[in-house]
């Protein structure tokens, strides 16, 4: 953990009928100094929607060779990489050849995410979703983030329901392919 870190922990019921993923999740995520709440409530997001047996946060920001959620199998190969933000052209490219699949979840606007990357060299580029959620959502759930949060997540047809500290908040998933 980042020294100057603040952690916040996450009670997540979740429910994802898309998958068929039904858990509760304990987490105690770390927060740099220099990351945004958005940015780590996107991160939690990813995590919750990427669900399945061997997923991790990353080391943090200040390593590069790892994404913000990654997923290990049993044998601890890389299956997931699953970066957050806007990452750049040649971390996708370096993230897709060494996992089985790529993604890519932003808090910030999808075209202006989307834009630097065309043209550029991206190994699997067809096969890498770029997930953002509807304008404002995100700015929404920060605005009720404390540092203990009880939160409820329900994903059915690629609608999201968030229950965050006994706010409730809707938004659809859109996926935008890179191609």
């Amino acid at each position: 953990m980042a020294s100057g870190a603040t952690i916040h922990t996450f009670t997540v019921q979740l429910a994802d009928v898309d998958r068929g993923v039904y858990d509760e999740l304990p987490l105690r995520v770390a927060r740099h100094p220099s990351e945004t709440a958005a940015f780590m409530m996107t991160r939690v997001l990813a995590y919750c929607l990427e669900f399945e047996e061997g997923i991790a946060f990353g080391e943090g920001i200040s390593t590069t060779d790892e994404p913000a959620v990654l997923v290990r199998d049993a044998t601890g190969r890389l299956t997931g990489w699953i970066e957050v933000g806007a990452p750049d052209a040649a971390r996708l490219h370096y993230g897709s050849k060494l996992a089985d699949r790529t993604a890519i979840y932003t808090h910030r606007d999808p075209v202006k995410v989307l834009a630097p990357w065309a043209g550029k060299r991206i190994h699997n580029a067809e096969a890498i979703t770029l997930h953002s959620f509807d304008p404002g959502f995100i700015d929404s759930a920060v605005a009720v983030l404390e540092r203990r949060n009880t939160m409820t997540l329900s994903i059915t047809e690629r609608q999201l329901y968030l229950d965050l500290n006994g706010s409730t908040l809707t938004s659809t998933v859109h996926d935008h392919r890179l191609e």
